[in-house]
């Protein structure tokens, strides 16, 4: 997720920047969150990358939080727009480009809250990522890249998308508690988690993984093995 904050006030995009980052690290949402000054230089920055969603202040000065609203919408008309403000005063231009909120100075934590809800319900939700320690530096590895993993030796394989294999060194119980909690991911027994993103097929006590892997299921799991992979089949079949 990509946010901006444009304003003319340094003080002011120091002070909202730190007070979204915050409110999303207490929802565990991770979001790159950059500072413009000027209308001029959001303009330009969202030409090379989207944004998901922007707060603008109104009255600056150059071009106007609302004249570069009006402009991003010509090319963007997904970006949530919010107007930090110290007035109401242009709530129908507001309404013109579809602006999801406005926050009238000084608001609350409390306001900002239930907009940062309003503003995640809205969006796609992002990739989870796990941050896992390998050879002594931290790498960022999305859910999604992840295709299993498997205890051995006191280490962690985990093989990836990318077919590389990572080790990393942790309890393996650290290591799934993140990741049980999404229902891509069974434990398929002792030391051993598969991604059901990645299965192509469920055979005899194997997951049969994309990359051409084999994970085995412990004997008392297969029933469970099987149920959870018909049932993440199912369920991506009525996402479509």
């Amino acid at each position: 997720m990509r946010i901006a904050i444009v304003d003319d006030l340094k003080t002011e995009r120091a002070l909202l920047k730190e007070r979204l980052s915050q409110q999303l690290a207490l929802r565990g949402v991770e979001a790159d969150i950059l500072g413009f000054e000027s209308g001029e230089a959001f303009l330009a920055a969202e030409k090379e990358r989207r944004f998901s969603a922007a707060f603008l202040d109104i009255y600056m000065e150059g071009l106007s939080g609302m004249d570069a609203a009006k402009e991003l919408r010509k090319t963007d008309t997904d970006c949530l727009l919010i107007f930090t403000t110290t007035s109401t005063d242009h709530a129908l231009e507001g309404f013109q480009v579809r602006a999801l909120h406005y926050l009238v100075k000084p608001f609350s934590e409390e306001e900002l809250s239930g907009l940062l809800t309003e503003m995640l319900a809205k969006l796609p939700r992002p990739e989870p990522v796990l941050t896992v320690k390998v050879s002594g530096s931290d790498v960022r590895l999305r859910y999604r890249d992840i295709i299993s993993a498997e205890h051995f030796a006191h280490r962690i394989n985990i093989r990836t998308t990318a077919g590389k294999t990572l080790a990393t060194r942790q309890s393996f119980k650290a290591f799934t508690e993140p990741l049980k909690k999404d229902p891509r991911f069974f434990v398929c027994g002792r030391g051993v988690i598969v991604n059901l993103e990645h299965a192509a097929d469920f055979r005899d006590t194997a997951f049969c993984m994309t990359d051409g892997s084999r994970v085995y299921v412990n004997q008392e799991l297969l029933k469970p093995a099987r149920q959870a992979f018909m049932e993440f089949l199912l369920q991506g079949e009525r996402m479509r």
